[in-house]
């Protein structure tokens, strides 16, 4: 069994698109791609702690999306999923109470929680989502205090989960490049 994160699928959102760059051409473009990349790396017995904007909300019909709940994606997907829910997950059939959610792997602490503005400098580590294309990783700091974040969003990671393993080799290279503040 592994575990792996992601963030902001936006399945069934048509303009997520537009509103990110994304470099599809059409919604089932876009599907298909992040289906296929989650079914590739994830297998049955994985678990994914997905962060937040999952799928489209199933209330509207005005061209934005597909009318299609959480549970029919999920059929779709290999693994068993954590939801963590996300600004988007408010509208959909997702029905998360997860706001935030804090694990203990390779010896860290981390908090999961979807929007960059709630990380929590009691963590060295958030994996967070929300900004999408933004930025990958950003130091957050408190008075003396800090906390990086790091966006598990699938717009910077090739839209596929990814391993912790993955996502530290990432932050150990910009923890060396000192990307960051002082």
């Amino acid at each position: 069994m592994k575990y792996f994160y992601a963030s902001d699928y936006h399945l069934g959102h048509f303009n997520i698109i537009r509103y990110t760059d994304r470099p599809f051409k059409s919604l089932e473009q876009m599907n298909k791609t992040i289906i296929r990349n989650h079914n590739e790396r994830i297998k049955k017995e994985d678990i994914l702690f997905h962060i937040g904007d999952f799928c489209f909300k199933n209330t509207s019909n005005k061209g934005e999306g597909i009318r299609k709940k959480s549970v029919e994606w999920e059929a779709q997907l290999n693994g068993k999923i954590i939801h963590i829910m996300g600004n988007h997950d408010r509208n959909n059939s997702t029905k998360t109470i997860i706001q935030r959610l804090v694990i203990k792997y390779g010896n860290k602490r981390i908090n999961l929680v979807h929007n960059p503005e709630h990380c929590d400098i009691n963590y060295e580590i958030n994996f967070t989502g929300h900004v999408h294309n933004n930025w990958e990783i950003q130091r957050i700091r408190k008075g003396f205090d800090f906390t990086d974040c790091i966006n598990v969003g699938v717009d910077v990671w090739n839209f596929m989960p990814v391993t912790f393993e993955e996502i530290n080799k990432r932050y150990s290279k910009w923890l060396k490049q000192g990307k960051y503040e002082k």
